[in-house]
Protein backbone atom coordinates (compact mmCIF):
# COMPACT_ATOMS: atom_id res chain seq x y z
CA UNK A 1 0.00 0.00 0.00
CA UNK A 2 1.24 3.13 -0.85
CA UNK A 3 1.10 6.27 1.46
CA UNK A 4 0.61 9.72 -0.64
CA UNK A 5 2.04 12.73 1.58
CA UNK A 6 0.46 16.20 1.13
CA UNK A 7 0.69 19.20 3.06
CA UNK A 8 1.93 22.73 3.72
CA UNK A 9 5.68 21.37 4.35
CA UNK A 10 5.22 19.51 1.33
CA UNK A 11 3.93 22.31 -1.08
CA UNK A 12 7.09 24.41 1.56
CA UNK A 13 9.40 21.53 0.72
CA UNK A 14 8.56 22.01 -3.24
CA UNK A 15 8.11 25.61 -3.22
CA UNK A 16 12.00 25.69 -1.48
CA UNK A 17 13.16 23.54 -4.69
CA UNK A 18 11.82 25.43 -7.38
CA UNK A 19 12.92 28.35 -6.02
CA UNK A 20 16.62 26.89 -5.66
CA UNK A 21 16.47 25.70 -8.94
CA UNK A 22 17.13 29.21 -11.09
CA UNK A 23 19.45 30.09 -8.09
CA UNK A 24 21.91 27.09 -9.03
CA UNK A 25 21.64 26.83 -12.79
CA UNK A 26 22.40 30.95 -12.43
CA UNK A 27 25.60 30.07 -10.30
CA UNK A 28 26.77 27.33 -12.75
CA UNK A 29 26.19 29.83 -15.48
CA UNK A 30 27.84 32.36 -14.10
CA UNK A 31 31.15 30.17 -13.16
CA UNK A 32 31.17 28.47 -16.78
CA UNK A 33 31.52 32.26 -18.10
CA UNK A 34 33.74 32.96 -15.63
CA UNK A 35 35.64 30.22 -16.15
CA UNK A 36 36.22 30.64 -20.01
CA UNK A 37 36.14 34.36 -20.79
CA UNK A 38 37.31 36.25 -17.44
CA UNK A 39 39.66 33.90 -16.16
CA UNK A 40 41.99 33.61 -19.27
CA UNK A 41 41.96 37.31 -20.00
CA UNK A 42 42.74 38.05 -16.36
CA UNK A 43 45.23 35.10 -15.42
CA UNK A 44 48.22 37.35 -15.07
CA UNK A 45 46.23 40.15 -13.15
CA UNK A 46 45.00 37.94 -10.53
CA UNK A 47 45.83 35.88 -7.32
CA UNK A 48 43.38 32.86 -7.01
CA UNK A 49 41.89 32.12 -3.63
CA UNK A 50 41.67 28.63 -2.96
CA UNK A 51 40.54 29.35 0.26
CA UNK A 52 37.88 32.46 1.77
CA UNK A 53 35.90 32.24 4.51
CA UNK A 54 34.50 33.73 7.98
CA UNK A 55 34.75 31.78 10.51
CA UNK A 56 34.53 33.47 13.35
CA UNK A 57 32.09 36.47 12.42
CA UNK A 58 34.85 39.18 12.00
CA UNK A 59 38.20 37.63 10.64
CA UNK A 60 38.54 37.04 6.96
CA UNK A 61 40.55 34.44 6.27
CA UNK A 62 42.23 34.02 2.76
CA UNK A 63 44.92 31.86 1.28
CA UNK A 64 45.51 32.28 -2.10
CA UNK A 65 48.60 31.43 -5.21
CA UNK A 66 49.48 34.24 -7.00
CA UNK A 67 50.72 34.06 -10.78
CA UNK A 68 54.11 33.12 -11.88
CA UNK A 69 54.82 36.28 -13.31
CA UNK A 70 54.84 38.44 -9.43
CA UNK A 71 58.14 38.27 -7.77
CA UNK A 72 58.33 37.48 -4.65
CA UNK A 73 57.87 40.97 -2.84
CA UNK A 74 59.42 42.65 0.31
CA UNK A 75 55.79 43.43 1.38
CA UNK A 76 52.21 42.72 0.52
CA UNK A 77 49.01 44.10 2.10
CA UNK A 78 45.39 43.41 0.92
CA UNK A 79 43.08 45.78 -0.06
CA UNK A 80 39.30 46.58 0.67
CA UNK A 81 37.70 49.10 -1.84
CA UNK A 82 34.57 50.40 -1.97
CA UNK A 83 33.95 53.49 -3.92
CA UNK A 84 36.68 55.93 -2.98
CA UNK A 85 37.34 54.31 0.39
CA UNK A 86 40.24 52.22 1.05
CA UNK A 87 41.46 49.84 3.74
CA UNK A 88 44.60 48.23 4.25
CA UNK A 89 45.12 44.87 6.41
CA UNK A 90 48.40 42.90 6.26
CA UNK A 91 49.17 40.14 3.99
CA UNK A 92 52.20 37.37 3.87
CA UNK A 93 53.34 36.49 0.60
CA UNK A 94 56.20 33.10 0.70
CA UNK A 95 57.40 30.55 -1.55
CA UNK A 96 55.05 26.90 -1.84
CA UNK A 97 56.82 23.45 -1.61
CA UNK A 98 56.53 23.43 -5.30
CA UNK A 99 58.42 27.49 -5.51
CA UNK A 100 54.97 28.73 -6.22
CA UNK A 101 54.02 32.16 -4.23
CA UNK A 102 51.14 31.92 -1.85
CA UNK A 103 49.11 34.74 0.17
CA UNK A 104 48.16 34.26 3.66
CA UNK A 105 46.08 36.20 5.27
CA UNK A 106 43.40 36.97 8.46
CA UNK A 107 41.47 40.37 7.94
CA UNK A 108 39.96 41.43 11.21
CA UNK A 109 36.50 43.46 10.63
CA UNK A 110 35.55 46.46 12.72
CA UNK A 111 37.09 49.44 14.46
CA UNK A 112 35.51 48.10 17.86
CA UNK A 113 37.73 44.77 17.96
CA UNK A 114 40.93 46.66 16.81
CA UNK A 115 40.39 46.12 13.12
CA UNK A 116 39.87 47.70 9.45
CA UNK A 117 36.73 50.24 10.15
CA UNK A 118 35.09 49.13 7.00
CA UNK A 119 31.11 50.23 7.12
CA UNK A 120 28.26 48.35 5.78
CA UNK A 121 28.47 47.56 2.22
CA UNK A 122 30.93 45.02 -0.04
CA UNK A 123 34.21 45.49 -0.29
CA UNK A 124 36.12 44.55 -3.38
CA UNK A 125 39.45 42.54 -2.53
CA UNK A 126 43.03 43.41 -3.87
CA UNK A 127 46.06 41.86 -3.17
CA UNK A 128 49.03 44.75 -2.96
CA UNK A 129 52.87 44.02 -3.32
CA UNK A 130 56.17 45.88 -2.99
CA UNK A 131 59.25 45.06 -4.21
CA UNK A 132 61.83 48.09 -3.82
CA UNK A 133 59.95 51.03 -5.26
CA UNK A 134 57.61 49.21 -7.67
CA UNK A 135 54.50 47.54 -6.18
CA UNK A 136 51.62 45.66 -8.15
CA UNK A 137 47.74 45.66 -7.19
CA UNK A 138 46.09 42.13 -8.25
CA UNK A 139 42.73 41.55 -7.99
CA UNK A 140 42.04 38.00 -6.07
CA UNK A 141 40.12 35.85 -7.54
CA UNK A 142 37.26 33.66 -6.28
CA UNK A 143 36.25 31.02 -8.60
CA UNK A 144 33.87 28.64 -5.73
CA UNK A 145 32.04 30.31 -2.41
CA UNK A 146 33.01 28.85 0.97
CA UNK A 147 30.79 25.84 1.23
CA UNK A 148 29.40 25.66 5.05
CA UNK A 149 30.37 22.29 6.83
CA UNK A 150 28.53 19.97 9.07
CA UNK A 151 28.55 19.42 12.56
CA UNK A 152 28.31 20.14 15.87
CA UNK A 153 29.41 24.04 15.04
CA UNK A 154 28.70 26.45 12.28
CA UNK A 155 30.75 29.76 10.90
CA UNK A 156 29.73 32.37 12.58
CA UNK A 157 27.22 34.66 11.22
CA UNK A 158 27.86 37.58 12.98
CA UNK A 159 30.46 39.38 15.20
CA UNK A 160 30.51 38.19 18.64
CA UNK A 161 31.35 41.59 19.93
CA UNK A 162 29.56 44.20 17.49
CA UNK A 163 27.16 41.54 16.31
CA UNK A 164 27.82 43.30 12.71
CA UNK A 165 27.65 40.51 9.71
CA UNK A 166 30.38 39.86 7.32
CA UNK A 167 30.36 37.39 4.48
CA UNK A 168 32.57 36.14 1.21
CA UNK A 169 30.84 36.82 -1.78
CA UNK A 170 32.12 37.88 -5.11
CA UNK A 171 31.47 39.84 -8.57
CA UNK A 172 29.89 38.55 -11.66
CA UNK A 173 33.70 38.75 -12.59
CA UNK A 174 34.61 36.47 -10.02
CA UNK A 175 36.88 39.05 -8.14
CA UNK A 176 35.93 38.10 -4.44
CA UNK A 177 34.44 40.78 -1.89
CA UNK A 178 33.46 41.49 1.62
CA UNK A 179 29.84 41.72 2.16
CA UNK A 180 28.94 43.40 5.55
CA UNK A 181 25.90 44.27 7.32
CA UNK A 182 25.05 46.44 10.44
CA UNK A 183 24.45 44.59 13.51
CA UNK A 184 20.39 43.36 13.59
CA UNK A 185 18.47 44.56 16.49
CA UNK A 186 18.84 41.86 19.21
CA UNK A 187 19.24 41.74 23.12
CA UNK A 188 22.09 39.07 23.84
CA UNK A 189 22.40 37.76 27.50
CA UNK A 190 25.87 37.29 28.39
CA UNK A 191 25.14 35.89 32.23
CA UNK A 192 22.16 34.45 34.25
CA UNK A 193 22.96 33.81 38.20
CA UNK A 194 19.78 32.19 40.10
CA UNK A 195 19.93 32.62 43.56
CA UNK A 196 16.64 31.80 46.61
CA UNK A 197 16.18 35.56 46.21
CA UNK A 198 15.73 35.41 42.31
CA UNK A 199 16.81 35.11 39.01
CA UNK A 200 19.13 37.92 37.76
CA UNK A 201 19.79 38.43 34.35
CA UNK A 202 22.97 40.46 32.53
CA UNK A 203 22.64 41.38 28.87
CA UNK A 204 23.82 43.67 25.92
CA UNK A 205 21.95 45.32 23.28
CA UNK A 206 22.84 45.50 19.42
CA UNK A 207 22.06 47.09 16.33
CA UNK A 208 19.62 49.61 18.19
CA UNK A 209 19.31 52.08 21.35
CA UNK A 210 17.20 50.93 23.84
CA UNK A 211 14.89 54.40 25.35
CA UNK A 212 14.08 53.96 28.67
CA UNK A 213 13.83 50.37 28.53
CA UNK A 214 12.46 47.77 30.65
CA UNK A 215 11.91 43.79 31.34
CA UNK A 216 9.18 42.06 31.15
CA UNK A 217 8.86 38.25 32.30
CA UNK A 218 5.82 36.85 29.95
CA UNK A 219 3.85 33.44 30.86
CA UNK A 220 0.45 32.27 30.16
CA UNK A 221 -1.91 35.31 31.34
CA UNK A 222 0.68 36.90 33.12
CA UNK A 223 3.48 39.70 33.24
CA UNK A 224 5.85 40.96 35.43
CA UNK A 225 7.65 44.19 35.08
CA UNK A 226 10.73 44.67 36.11
CA UNK A 227 13.07 47.33 35.79
CA UNK A 228 16.63 47.25 33.86
CA UNK A 229 19.59 48.79 35.41
CA UNK A 230 21.76 50.28 33.18
CA UNK A 231 25.79 48.76 33.48
CA UNK A 232 27.26 50.97 30.59
CA UNK A 233 27.80 50.73 26.98
CA UNK A 234 24.51 48.86 25.82
CA UNK A 235 24.80 46.72 28.91
CA UNK A 236 21.70 46.23 31.28
CA UNK A 237 20.68 44.01 34.32
CA UNK A 238 17.40 42.88 35.26
CA UNK A 239 16.08 41.07 38.59
CA UNK A 240 12.75 38.96 38.85
CA UNK A 241 12.02 37.78 42.24
CA UNK A 242 11.08 34.21 42.34
CA UNK A 243 7.96 35.02 44.84
CA UNK A 244 6.57 36.36 42.04
CA UNK A 245 6.60 33.34 40.36
CA UNK A 246 5.31 30.98 41.68
CA UNK A 247 3.53 28.41 39.44
CA UNK A 248 -0.52 28.28 39.93
CA UNK A 249 -0.80 24.38 39.32
CA UNK A 250 0.93 21.32 39.21
CA UNK A 251 1.99 22.13 35.37
CA UNK A 252 5.35 24.16 34.95
CA UNK A 253 4.87 27.55 33.84
CA UNK A 254 7.21 29.22 31.00
CA UNK A 255 8.87 32.88 31.15
CA UNK A 256 10.01 34.04 28.19
CA UNK A 257 11.87 37.46 28.95
CA UNK A 258 11.56 40.08 26.95
CA UNK A 259 12.59 44.05 26.54
CA UNK A 260 10.79 46.46 26.08
CA UNK A 261 10.94 50.48 25.44
CA UNK A 262 8.88 53.26 25.32
CA UNK A 263 9.37 54.05 21.56
CA UNK A 264 11.26 51.27 19.66
CA UNK A 265 10.44 47.35 19.16
CA UNK A 266 9.93 44.89 21.92
CA UNK A 267 12.87 42.35 21.85
CA UNK A 268 13.05 38.90 23.30
CA UNK A 269 16.32 38.29 25.36
CA UNK A 270 18.58 35.08 24.00
CA UNK A 271 21.81 33.87 23.12
CA UNK A 272 22.16 34.85 18.87
CA UNK A 273 26.14 35.10 18.78
CA UNK A 274 27.26 31.91 18.48
CA UNK A 275 28.53 29.32 16.74
CA UNK A 276 26.84 25.81 17.85
CA UNK A 277 23.96 24.77 16.43
CA UNK A 278 21.78 23.24 19.14
CA UNK A 279 22.05 26.41 21.83
CA UNK A 280 19.70 24.12 24.02
CA UNK A 281 22.27 21.54 24.49
CA UNK A 282 25.68 23.04 24.34
CA UNK A 283 24.14 26.80 27.08
CA UNK A 284 22.59 24.14 29.31
CA UNK A 285 21.88 25.59 32.71
CA UNK A 286 21.24 23.70 35.91
CA UNK A 287 18.14 23.52 37.78
CA UNK A 288 17.94 24.25 41.00
CA UNK A 289 15.27 24.01 43.93
CA UNK A 290 14.07 27.41 45.47
CA UNK A 291 11.95 27.78 48.53
CA UNK A 292 10.89 31.73 48.46
CA UNK A 293 9.77 32.47 51.77
CA UNK A 294 5.94 32.45 52.11
CA UNK A 295 5.46 30.46 49.20
CA UNK A 296 5.55 26.47 47.69
CA UNK A 297 8.58 25.05 47.05
CA UNK A 298 9.54 24.43 43.14
CA UNK A 299 12.29 23.94 40.85
CA UNK A 300 13.57 26.52 38.69
CA UNK A 301 15.16 25.74 35.02
CA UNK A 302 16.72 28.92 32.93
CA UNK A 303 17.32 27.23 29.44
CA UNK A 304 17.42 28.51 26.11
CA UNK A 305 15.12 27.32 23.38
CA UNK A 306 16.18 25.77 19.87
CA UNK A 307 15.58 29.56 18.58
CA UNK A 308 18.42 30.32 21.46
CA UNK A 309 15.76 32.29 23.25
CA UNK A 310 16.30 32.94 26.84
CA UNK A 311 13.31 31.08 28.62
CA UNK A 312 13.14 30.11 32.98
CA UNK A 313 10.58 27.18 33.59
CA UNK A 314 8.82 27.09 37.19
CA UNK A 315 7.87 23.58 38.47
CA UNK A 316 6.33 22.86 41.99
CA UNK A 317 7.91 19.95 43.89
CA UNK A 318 6.41 17.01 43.68
CA UNK A 319 6.56 16.93 47.48
CA UNK A 320 4.30 20.15 47.70
CA UNK A 321 1.64 18.84 45.90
Amino acid sequence: MTTRTSGPATESGRAGNERRGPRTLLSALRLRLTLRLFVPLRKNRTARLRYAAVLDGQTVNLHAVLPPSVPLPDRSEVVLRRGRGRHHAPAQVYRGPRGELLMDAAVLMGAEVGGVPAGAGKWKLRLRTYTGRRSRSLALLLLEPPVPYEGPTKPMAASPVTGARHRVGRTVTGTARIVSSAPRPAVEVSKVHMAHSGVTVDFRVLGTAAHAPWVEFVAAGRRLRQPAHVLGQGAFRTVVPLDRMEPRSSRPEHWDVVLCQEAGPSLRLGRRLHDVRNPRRVFAMRSMAMAPIGRTPMIVQPRYTPAGNLRVTCTRMPEAD
